[in-house]
């Protein structure tokens, strides 16, 4: 699109969210919502960049950890970065659980959940995490201005990719405007090609930033990344479209170096993904828009974060043409420059609140999201029985069934069944009447949940290493508490809302994991009316 038209988009969609009392009559369909999706990212703010200029001059100011209580101070990110860039200083604020040691806090603790839960009320649903941070990569593309992205999800991972960015020179300040979701980033002087090791293993994510490097700088050298362990993800899809630009690869003693070919720039190409890797196609969408000529990618991912980051690329200038489809196509430009740009909902976290209503047989809300990148979410819920209804465009209600039906569920890249709500409808599918079948074909160590629910009493069977058969019980048949610990951040997350409908008290172990992914979860479950509290891990033994 062009810069006038973004302009003038973005001023309308501000405008339209400032006056809701001229939003049409709530629609009867899931399809009222495709206009909404459009209008999320691109709100136009009235933030007066000349009198922040002066902050990047100044040394960062300590701040206190935002925690759960939503403390409105800002703090910034810095890093002070050698010739090696081997480490970057900690932030000066960060959130919960994300010290220097990673995560030593919510190691030491769990939560303790109590089962028969009955809830009622609306839940805030945060930006998308996973858009989120392909958008943090994507400001390292900006040369000119600095960025300003609002609904920044307050997550440990988003602590752990601006150390990334900071180690490379980019200045992050968050809490801007007295909101600790708005987050600015300067990254016109980048000073290094080289991120943090400490910081990039934290984070698989972290490995995105490859490709805005390589395009910006000529060259990125960066170690292997960490990350949830739910599975083989191999880089070797980001490697090869990068190559298939010009791009020189060498791989030695657990890093990835990278460098522009002869002439000092990508070029385009034509480009196929054996696999529509979310992370694949974001890393050679970012590293094309700065490219020399037109590439194009076919069998690209589609998920509503693909979407996002290609429109605030282009509201930075760039010309991404078909992102949703099957095929991007990237005509590449000079430089990028800075904008203001809002992240879409999380559509993981809306279906975990759906789901905790289905499973706790409460009739709930939840809004800001996007309806239609939910269908096939909702689609399952309805078989279920439970209805999923359109309040407003951006607005849902889960009115839940006394009986569940069985279902049965595959995993697929989107539009289909998101890998990530598998953890939760298993639990869910244990209060169903009948025998539901889940096959798990994206990542092939998701079912770790799978042992911990038959601790709580569920009936199910491994049938191999990707399937399992659910013998539901029925709501009357219902698990029991027991301590359980989640083994990555969506089985913590679904062991939760497990201990939500279960008789007793759950104590549910493995934060660490749902605090990179969940804002506050406790918190808007004990809003909803729900008896969860986090406590040290070592009260487990005193019986409470």
């Amino acid at each position: 699109r062009a810069p006038q038209e973004c302009a003038v988009e973005q001023e309308a969609q501000w405008r339209r969210r400032e006056r809701p009392s001229a939003m049409k009559a709530a629609p009867s369909s899931m399809q009222a919502g495709a206009a909404t999706a459009a209008g999320w990212g691109r709100e136009a703010g009235r933030v007066r960049r000349a009198e922040r200029a002066v902050r990047w001059t100044h040394p960062a100011p300590r701040a206190p950890p935002i925690s759960s209580s939503r403390t409105k101070r800002a703090f910034v990110v810095r890093a002070s970065v050698g010739a090696s860039s081997a480490s970057s200083s900690s932030p000066a604020g960060s959130f919960r659980g994300a010290a220097s040691d990673a995560g030593s806090t919510t190691a030491d603790e769990c939560l303790e959940v109590a089962g028969m839960a009955k809830l009622e009320g609306h839940v805030r649903i945060s930006g998308a995490k996973n858009s989120a941070l392909a958008l943090f990569a994507a400001t390292l593309l900006c040369s000119k201005g600095e960025m300003l992205l609002r609904r920044v999800p307050q997550l440990v991972d988003l602590t752990s990719m601006s150390e990334v960015l900071a180690s490379v020179g980019c200045a992050c300040e968050f809490g801007v405007e007295g909101n600790p979701e708005n987050v600015v980033l300067n990254t016109q002087t980048l000073t290094s090609c080289t991120p943090s090791v400490t910081a990039v293993r934290k984070l698989r994510a972290s490995f995105l930033v490859a490709g805005p490097l390589l395009a910006r700088l000529g060259e990125a050298c960066l170690p292997l990344p960490g990350g949830c362990n739910i599975g083989a993800r191999p880089v070797d899809l980001h490697i090869r479209g990068l190559q298939a630009m010009g791009a020189e690869v060498e791989m030695k003693d657990g890093r990835v170096y990278l460098r522009s070919g002869a002439g000092g720039s990508l070029q385009g190409a034509k480009i196929y993904l054996d696999y529509p890797s979310v992370g694949a196609t974001e890393t050679i969408m970012m590293a094309a828009v700065l490219a020399e000529g037109e590439t194009k990618i076919a069998n690209v991912a589609q998920e509503p974060e693909v979407v996002d980051l290609a429109d605030m690329l282009n509201c930075m200038g760039a010309k991404v043409r078909g992102a949703g489809t099957n095929t991007i196509t990237i005509e590449g430009v000079k430089e990028l420059r800075g904008v203001e740009y809002s992240i879409i909902p999380d559509r993981i976290e809306a279906g975990t609140f759906l789901v905790a209503g289905a499973i706790t047989n409460s009739m709930l809300s939840i809004g800001p999201v996007c309806p239609q990148h939910l269908t096939a979410v909702t689609a399952k819920l309805q078989e279920t029985g439970c209805q999923v209804i359109v309040d407003k465009p951006d607005v849902l209600r889960i009115v839940p069934s006394e009986v569940l039906s069985p279902v049965d569920i595959t995993t697929l890249p989107y539009p289909g069944f998101p890998t990530d709500m598998q953890s939760q409808f298993m639990s869910l599918l244990t209060m169903c009447d009948g025998t539901s079948v889940v096959r798990e074909t994206v990542f092939e160590n998701r079912m770790k949940n799978v042992e911990q629910l038959r601790i709580m009493g569920g009936k199910i069977k491994m049938a191999g290493s990707g399937s399992a058969v659910v013998e539901g019980q029925g709501r009357e048949g219902r698990l029991h508490g027991a301590h359980v610990e989640g083994g990555d951040l969506r089985a913590s997350a679904a062991l939760v809302l497990a201990g939500l409908a279960a008789q007793g008290v759950t104590t549910v172990a493995g934060l660490k994991h749902l605090d990179r992914g969940y804002f506050d979860f406790e918190g808007k479950l004990r809003s909803l009316g729900a008896d969860v509290r986090r406590v040290p891990r070592q009260d487990l033994s005193s019986g409470l």
